[in-house]
């Protein structure tokens, strides 16, 4: 497959219908005249334009998915499609309904290995929660059950779901936590592979209550997952990306909106330098960078989540860096630098300040970034949070609790400061093999403002102290601007600029 630039989720638009019916033919190449027509795509973007969703890869259409809002009661399990579709009319429609009826779902052939079904029924999960629908509920059809004359469609269903057969389009239904709630017959006629039985699958909304919520398309608690990654030793490039890939699979498990890494997150593979200097071996170490950087951004597609890499050493016009990426979901990466370096950093490696001070723009929120050091400077975060910042990352590498207390303590007023989410995210263990990276000392945290609405001691979670694992945090967004506005003291709207302020100085 050809590199990604950027992957887009938006909402089908009427004007999109001749590429809808093109992907529809990629899709489904063995069944006669398969576009949906001009006035039901019409209909569809008119009644519930949220619903009606795709995926485009570098502009181009690879994925679709489309849906309705019933209300279920009015219908039996046994229904068939044409019932909840009241013939492709979709005069069952009700905005006022309780359940999200899925009505079709297609992934272009050539990007199937990028998840983005997974993506689409991600959406529909966080649609479904914020208009407070009870449930997700479809047919899926059973593409490889005529194989099978032996077996009854309820039997054949059982096979799959213990692992027995595989079924392309149920394993997957399975995989994304939705349960088969009944076998219906007669559900599509037409489809000859399934001999027309379908399993009528269903995902229910936990957070469902009564009466309804109004639709919030403003995402209000972000869910954050904070790597307290192990430093030691590796076998190589594919053992060091297996466990990267590991966590990232791990944590998008759980719907993680953003993802961070710590700092020299692959300092282990200077291992294999370590009979050079340290200035050579972390050099040769930045060989690495950007085919760590195009392995984050494949992963954050793939894994449909927003990757903050941490670090890791770069080398470009003779001049040594500590930079990292933020490779989001979308497919774009975008690049941060670590302003201040450390004496220990200038002395044995030789290495540089960056320039480039800047929030990001993500679909959770706006971010800053700062490297380990960085968070000691609160010039740094204040202007930061000038631009508007929800959530400040701090990806670190400490090797005694001296260093660590400093980035700790210094994030704790960071957040207090600035009125925003501070979380940070370091490595534990030993490299017993790499000069000036030989131990490591991490209590990965998100910190908090201090107010009545957050925890009284400023810290909304933490990890256990040098154990390799994973944190996983909601925070809420709606609670910061609440804090901006009414907070017991507000020290983004109490200063004094009258006497003093901060200013980024442009750089020719």
């Amino acid at each position: 497959m050809k590199s990604i630039d950027k992957i887009e989720l938006q909402h089908l638009k009427f004007s999109d219908y001749k590429t809808l019916q093109e992907l529809m033919i990629k899709c489904y190449p063995g069944v006669v005249d398969p576009a949906w027509t001009k006035d039901q795509i019409k209909k569809l973007t008119t009644i519930f334009p949220e619903g009606q969703v795709v995926i485009k890869v570098d502009g181009e259409m690879v994925a679709c998915a489309l849906a309705i809002i019933i209300d279920y009661q009015l219908f039996e399990d046994k229904h068939t499609y044409l019932d909840i579709t009241a013939n492709d009319t979709f005069k069952t429609h009700n905005p006022e309904g309780d359940t999200m009826y899925g009505l079709d779902m297609m992934v272009h052939p050539d990007y199937r290995g990028l998840r983005l079904g997974r993506r689409l029924y991600d959406y529909r999960k966080e649609l479904c929660e914020e208009m407070n629908l009870k449930s997700i509920v479809f047919g899926g059809r059973l593409p490889n059950f005529h194989k099978f004359d032996e077996l009854t469609a309820k039997q054949y269903i059982e096979k799959v779901k213990n692992k027995e057969l595989h079924d392309p389009v149920l394993n997957f239904q399975l995989s994304n936590d939705f349960h088969v709630k009944r076998v219906v017959k007669n559900y599509l006629p037409e489809d000859d592979a399934s001999e027309s039985y379908a399993a009528l699958l269903e995902w229910s909304n936990i957070y469902y209550q009564k009466p309804q919520k109004k639709y919030k398309p403003q995402k209000s608690v972000v869910r954050l997952g904070l790597v307290q990654w192990g430093m030691r030793p590796y076998a190589g490039w594919d053992d060091l990306t297996e466990q990267i890939e590991y966590f990232v699979d791990a944590v998008s498990g759980y719907r993680a909106d953003l993802l961070l890494f710590p700092e020299y997150v692959n300092a282990p593979l200077m291992a294999e330098y370590n009979d050079l200097s340290e200035p050579d071996a972390i050099r040769e170490l930045a060989g690495y960078t950007e085919r760590l950087r195009d392995t984050f951004a494949e992963f954050a597609i793939s894994y449909n989540t927003n990757i903050i890499t941490g670090s890791m050493p770069e080398f470009k016009d003779d001049e040594l860096k500590n930079i990292g990426y933020l490779c989001k979901r979308n497919g774009e990466v975008e690049r941060y630098e670590k302003i201040h370096v450390t004496p220990d950093e200038v002395k044995v490696w030789g290495m540089s300040g960056g320039t480039q001070i800047k929030t990001f723009d993500t679909d959770a929120g706006k971010i800053g970034i700062l490297i380990c050091y960085d968070i000691e400077f609160p010039e740094l975060s204040r202007l930061l949070a000038n631009e508007g910042m929800d959530i400040l990352f701090v990806p670190f590498l400490t090797d005694t609790q001296n260093g660590y207390s400093r980035v700790r303590n210094c994030a704790i007023a960071r957040a207090i400061e600035n009125e925003c989410y501070v979380a940070i995210a370091g490595s534990v263990g030993n490299l017993p093999k790499v000069h000036n990276m030989d131990i490591s000392f991490a209590q990965s945290v998100v910190f908090t403002p201090c107010d009545f609405s957050f925890p009284t001691n400023g810290i909304k979670a933490e990890a256990t102290p040098n154990t390799e694992m994973i944190l996983i945090v909601d925070v809420d967004l709606d609670l910061l601007k609440e804090l901006h506005e009414q907070g017991s003291v507000r020290t983004m709207k109490d200063r004094r600029t009258d006497l003093y302020d901060v200013v980024a100085i442009k750089k020719p």
